[in-house]
């Protein structure tokens, strides 16, 4: 697997690399954000840990960028530690958000998290050839692909996953809880942020009017649901 850590801290990418590599990941490094873009056009990077803050393309930005074509695990490295913060860095795609400072092992930990459950879209291959259509939404199950109107939209492995669970069982109401437990695979916690964001994310892509959306239903206290006027 490669790992790309785009950060400008010399002593801090070395120390990445070294944990890294000790889990036998091949590591690229890449000391702004311009240089990370040159290096993911010319190497397949399977997951992508990146400040916030650096120099000529900050992180946020190289996030943004990264987003308009891959849907790859992020991990955003920060000295912030304010909420807003981790809000929008989870608001532009980001798969996971840890503060500085921290322990190499606890990274190391949630990247090889992040990389069992990466991309729903290779899991999806033993999925049989199916399609779920409502409306102008055609999900491919086994492409692990989004068309709305026959045109192909790029989601995100969260974003897809949230979308699978909800359009195979329409106008079943999903708590949060529930979408965190099938998305993220982990406990869930008080804070629901970042299935909100997730969703807000998901309705920016495929609701004509993401303030009255159509397909993604809020359910007021009990949570949200795929609506299909046929069910």
């Amino acid at each position: 697997m490669n790992i790309l850590i785009a950060e400008d801290e010399a002593d801090i990418r070395r120390l990445l690399k070294i944990s890294l590599e000790e889990k036998a990941f091949h590591v690229f490094e890449a000391k702004d954000g311009v240089a990370a873009l040159e290096i993911m056009a010319n190497h397949e990077i399977h997951l992508a840990l990146l400040d916030v803050i650096m120099p000529k393309l900050d992180g946020l930005n190289l996030l943004r960028q990264i987003r308009e074509t891959s849907h790859i695990p992020v991990i955003l490295l920060t000295a912030r530690g304010e909420e807003i913060d981790k809000i929008v860095g989870l608001g532009l795609g980001a798969d996971d958000y840890i503060v500085k400072p921290f322990s190499t092992s606890e990274l190391v930990a949630r990247v090889e998290a992040q990389l069992r459950r990466r991309n729903v879209y290779d899991l999806c291959q033993t999925v049989n050839e199916e399609t779920i259509q409502y409306g102008d939404l055609k999900l491919n199950r086994k492409e692990c692909m989004l068309y709305i109107n026959e045109r192909k939209v790029l989601l995100n492995a969260k974003e897809y996953k949230i979308l699978e669970c909800l359009m195979q069982s329409p106008n079943r109401i999903f708590t949060p809880k529930k979408l965190y437990a099938a998305v993220w695979e982990d406990d869930f916690y008080s804070d629901n942020n970042t299935i909100m964001v997730t969703i807000s994310r998901l309705r920016n892509k495929i609701e004509r009017d993401p303030h009255h959306p159509e397909y993604i239903i809020t359910v007021r206290g009990l949570g949200y649901k795929f609506y299909s006027s046929g069910n």
